[in-house]
């Protein structure tokens, strides 16, 4: 909705100077600061001067755009005169006059957030100059605008006098707040200077530090793999004659004698559970372990896992269910590290709850395109604080059923190393006393990692998609996934970003065809990158298709957009959208006329 403030017209060098005491006053009433304030009086003043010195004449039109906040003061400068024949050139800043034609138009090109210029040569030149209100500006209705109109001040009979008296001040303002701020960088430029000397120290020293670190982790990861292997062999032996012992295959054994080697076996196997882990983590790290992804049933792996586990249950007080899972639900993973993140889960379950139930599950994902394994018992429960240990190597709880069962230390931080290594995550949530959940999610189908991949990139996207990159810039993962969904199988291949700086950088990698934007991005607002957009002659060609919840068409379309939608999009408008705008960069959808006066030449001309 725009909202009328006042017209002035211009028709003498006063009136120009009467302009530009417009501009300030009316920006000044809206909320601007001083220098905002000076900026857009400043613009006015070098458009309306232009339309005197080459038309003779014309009027300057005074609106405010938007129902929502911030909302935008519109300027819209306007003459019948010859127009400008050489528009590109002088937008491109390869113009050049003696008559220092130009300048001005460039000029408030920087000043204002937005500047349109409209000019056919022998039928007059339209100007839209438009700035956003500063955050803290009052949202202004009908009323208040009238108001507002209602305080400007009459222009005074002296008007180059107050003018000049004006910028006077205003300059000599500007020359206070230059010279402070130079005090101000002279002595940040010395604080720096002292910061940068004891940061290459600190540098130098981290680098060292790094180097001795990076030495230590590759022994340490050599050593617990040799190690490792090292003691494989004497396990394996006392493990085999400890059983050849059990069998009697040289004879019979006392009662404590039996009693002795099984302390011995038990003993072996326990040390042979921990350098099989030591080996696994060690193998991890130094990035030689395999991935072999192969396509198999959770029920099936279930099924596997219900009878390997199943006779460690020693307690009839204790029950550990497996929930089936849909017959149809598979996963693309690596079953062998899957198995043995799950059977790592269920066997802390076990040892850490005393009766109860453990409960093993498989829940899809869709939105995620994801599976979530989850453990849940009634155990012992992990305080929020010591959560973050578990995952340490060697480090456990203290509780008082360490002395009935011993760990190592180990399983936890080898399943969240697993699951990096499978593209998931490890997950936990637990309340001391009531029990723990652990889960694990898992991606449906598994892909290798080829380098690295930008942020938001699709995992799909491998360098030959011949496809029309089109920037998504919504923060919904939901969203996002439908716009994917949408352009799937289209000549439009989406690029998504999460915020404003996460499109900035995919920008200056990859120019795009076209953007659909969400204003609300994280608590903030785009209608500034919008402005931005628009106002740079290097990117306002390319088409804007604003997707919001915000029911503001005009603000939107006043600031550039080539196309504005309130949520939901449907998959064929945005098509639709799509290819007309990028076939044909000049079908842009016009702006709603304003209820009540319709047109421009309308407005209540005062001044």
């Amino acid at each position: 909705m725009t909202q009328r403030i006042l017209t002035a017209h211009i028709g003498s060098e006063l009136d120009v100077v009467g302009a530009r005491q417009r501009a300030r006053q009316i920006a000044a009433l809206c909320g601007f600061g001083v220098q905002d304030q000076v900026r857009i009086a400043t613009a006015v003043s070098e458009l309306a001067r232009n339309v005197y010195n080459y038309a003779g004449s014309g009027k300057v039109h005074f609106a405010i755009d938007g129902q929502t906040a911030p909302q935008v003061l519109s300027i819209r400068i306007e003459d019948q005169g010859p127009g400008i024949a050489q528009l590109e050139q002088i937008l491109a800043g390869t113009y050049r006059s003696r008559t220092g034609m130009g300048l001005g138009i460039l000029g408030a090109q920087r000043l204002m957030d937005r500047c349109h210029i409209h000019s056919t040569p022998g039928d007059g030149t339209h100007i839209t100059l438009q700035k956003l209100f500063p955050r803290a500006a009052p949202l202004l209705d009908g009323q208040s605008i009238g108001a507002l109109s209602g305080c400007l001040q009459a222009l005074p009979s002296d008007i180059t006098l107050s003018e000049v008296q004006q910028q006077n001040r205003e300059l000599l303002s500007t020359l206070a707040e230059l010279k402070t701020r130079q005090d101000d960088l002279l002595q940040l430029t010395r604080e720096l200077e002292d910061t940068n000397r004891g940061v290459v120290a600190l540098f130098a020293e981290l680098d060292e530090k790094a180097d001795h670190l990076r030495r230590a982790d590759q022994m340490k990861s050599r050593f617990l793999s040799n190690m490792s292997h090292e003691f494989r062999t004497p396990l394996s032996s006392i493990r085999a004659l400890s059983k050849l012992l059990l069998d009697r295959i040289d004879g019979e054994l006392s009662e404590e004698q039996e009693k002795q080697v099984l302390f011995i076996l038990q003993s072996a196997v326990s040390l042979s559970d921990l350098v099989n882990d030591l080996l696994d983590l060690a193998k991890i790290e130094a990035g030689k372990v395999d991935v072999h992804a192969n396509s198999f049933q959770i029920a099936d792996l279930f099924s596997a896992l219900r009878g390997m586990l199943r006779p460690l249950l020693v307690s009839e007080s204790l029950t550990l269910t497996f929930i089936a899972p849909d017959p149809a639900l598979h996963i693309h993973t690596d079953e062998g590290k899957l198995s043995q993140i799950l059977r790592n889960f269920i066997a802390n379950a076990l040892k850490f709850t005393e009766a109860g139930a453990i409960i093993v599950s498989a829940t899809p994902l869709p939105e995620q395109d994801a599976i979530r394994f989850s453990v849940s018992d009634t155990g012992l429960g992990i305080a929020a604080e010591d959560v973050q240990l578990i995952f340490e190597e060697f480090s456990q709880v203290e509780n008082h059923m360490q002395r009935k069962v011993k760990g190592t230390g180990l399983g936890l931080p080898l399943c969240r190393n697993l699951a990096t290594l499978l593209n998931g995550t490890v997950e936990v949530e637990s309340t001391p006393g009531q029990g723990s959940l652990f889960s694990v999610v898992l991606p449906v189908s598994y892909h290798a990692p080829e380098g690295s991949l930008p942020p938001c990139a699709p995992a799909n996207d491998n360098g030959n998609d011949q496809r029309i990159d089109v920037l998504v810039v919504e923060d919904n993962p939901p969203i996002r996934l439908l716009y994917e969904k949408f352009l799937a199988g289209s000549e439009f291949r989406v690029v998504p970003a999460r915020s404003v700086r996460e499109a900035q950088e995919h920008w200056e990698q990859q120019r795009p065809a076209a953007v659909i934007l969400d204003i609300m991005l994280h608590g903030e607002t785009a209608w500034h990158w919008l402005a931005e957009l628009k106002n740079d002659p290097l990117r306002r060609q390319v088409p804007v298709i604003v997707a919001t919840e915000i029911d503001d068409v005009r603000k939107g379309l006043a600031l550039g957009a080539d196309a504005y939608y309130v949520k939901p999009l449907l998959r064929q408008q945005l098509l639709a959208t799509l290819r007309a705008l990028i076939c044909n960069p000049h079908h842009r959808q016009e702006p709603i006329p304003p209820q009540g006066t319709t047109t421009w030449d309308n407005a209540h001309a005062t001044g």
